[in-house]
């Protein structure tokens, strides 16, 4: 004997028809509503539920997509490091001692020029003016004449000895205009010899203590003043 079909309910049939509906309802809403990525609260959808290429680049943070590549290779970006804790760069340091070593070359230059100012040799003499002498026309002049009068020849001699000679003429006339230089009243010899007539027979010029040359043959003896060079 064969089964017969069981009639639902109208009860069951009410309630399939509300679920039905409720359903519906549901689906209409959220397409009416529409849905989008601002009705998304942040960070509520994993990575793997995003449709691939369905966001543009424009959307994302700046550099993310760097750091996430890094990551993937195990590379670190520069946006992820602190300088400060960094040691130096070995190019850096060698930059820094040639800085160091360029400094000390134009250091020691500078101290060689105020060392060669200064000097007391040069090439292994002595340089400098000896004490009762002043430097004038690069040499060193004595600053007072001589204590004793002497014929042209002698005082040649005598400032030989000394390492100089007698001033020319135009010289120590220049060198008589200098502040606290006085010449001998007596005039004093200087080194040119204006004409010879003979053994012994010449005429040297002289120069007064106003700075006056005088041409005037004489054998009468005068003071002298030396000249040195500066470097002896």
């Amino acid at each position: 004997m064969g089964q017969r079909l069981r009639v639902p309910s109208p009860a069951l049939a009410v309630a399939a028809l509300a679920l039905f509906v409720a359903l519906g309802g549901t689906v209409y809403a959220a397409k009416k509503a529409g849905i989008n990525g601002k009705a998304v609260k942040v960070r509520s959808l994993p990575g793997n539920r995003v449709k691939l290429r369905s966001i543009p680049a424009n959307r994302l943070k700046r550099n993310v997509l760097a750091r996430l590549e890094a990551a993937q290779s195990g590379q670190i970006v520069g946006s992820e490091i602190n300088e400060l804790t960094l040691g130096q760069v070995p190019e850096a340091a060698h930059a820094e001692t040639a800085d160091t070593a360029q400094s000390a070359v134009d250091a020691q230059t500078a101290l060689n020029a105020v060392n060669a100012i200064t000097a007391q040799t040069v090439n292994g003499h002595s340089a400098g003016c000896l004490p009762g002498t002043q430097p004038f026309a690069g040499a060193c002049w004595q600053t007072s004449a001589s204590q004793t009068a002497l014929s042209a020849p002698a005082a040649a001699s005598a400032c030989a000895v000394q390492g100089g000679t007698l001033p020319e003429a135009l010289q120590l006339a220049a060198y008589s205009q200098q502040p606290g230089v006085n010449l001998d009243a007596g005039d004093e010899w200087s080194s040119d010899l204006t004409n010879m007539t003979g053994p012994d027979e010449y005429a040297v010029v002289t120069v007064s203590a106003g700075g006056v040359i005088d041409f005037t043959a004489s054998s009468t003896p005068h003071k002298y003043r030396c000249v040195i060079p500066l470097v002896t």
